[in-house]
């Protein structure tokens, strides 16, 4: 069976009650966003929390997590409890697409991806899974009612899905102005991307990063990324 929490150098996520369990899109999420300035961040799809605590370690703004899952949420509101920074966290069972508590200076998301209509048996996992059940256009939707006019929208997503999602940000008036190609070892295509929106067009700043130097070696990029949250890197 699969561990049921993870541990981290501050804090540990349980995520047996998750859908989704702690993965590296969310840990690249977390260390990888901006939150230098933040003082409001909306994390949506909170799911065990793992987002909104990273950001909690990395900075001493106030963060909400918002899931449509009672499971997760229920689960993030523990692993917040048991954080340093329960103070600063709060965890929500909201819709995105009336979530209307406010404007925030940064957002994270870690959305579902899959688009194909053959699902697993598990409802749960499906909905964490399928833009079914949080579509990229409700997520920019929220993001366009959200976000402050100089906030900004990170978000992790498969390399191939990177050109219609930023075509349809454009379309709200949000521009791709930072964005990393992750790719799980040296010479092969990106397999995700990490991309920052904000309100204003400017040129979008774009590096790489390379996760295997070689088979089970972390790259030193990628340590030095995550050096602050793995416990043994």
């Amino acid at each position: 069976m699969r561990n049921p929490f993870f541990r981290f150098k501050q804090f540990e996520v349980w995520h047996d009650r998750c859908a989704m369990k702690v993965g590296t899109d969310g840990v690249l999420l977390g260390a990888w966003a901006d939150v230098a300035r933040s003082k409001q961040v909306l994390d949506v799809g909170t799911g065990s929390g793992l987002i909104a605590l990273m950001i909690a370690q990395r900075c001493s703004a106030r963060i909400t997590g918002i899931d449509i899952d009672a499971d997760a949420v229920g689960q993030a509101c523990g692993n917040v409890a048991a954080s340093p920074w329960s103070g600063r966290i709060r965890i929500c069972r909201a819709d995105v697409a009336v979530f209307n508590e406010g404007k925030y200076d940064t957002i994270v998301s870690n959305p579902p991806f899959f688009c194909e209509r053959v699902h697993c048996p598990d409802g749960q996992r499906n909905a964490a899974r399928h833009t079914e059940s949080l579509s990229f256009d409700c997520l920019l939707d929220a993001v366009g009612r959200l976000l402050t006019d100089d906030g900004s929208f990170s978000v992790i997503l498969p390399a191939g899905l990177m050109g219609s999602f930023t075509t349809s940000a454009a379309g709200r008036h949000l521009y791709a102005s930072r964005r990393t190609d992750v790719l799980t070892k040296p010479g092969v295509l990106p397999k995700r991307v990490l991309l920052t929106f904000v309100r204003s067009v400017r040129p979008c700043e774009t590096d790489s990063l390379v996760i295997e130097s070689s088979p089970r070696v972390y790259s030193p990029e990628f340590v030095r990324l995550v050096k602050d949250f793995y416990l043994y890197v």
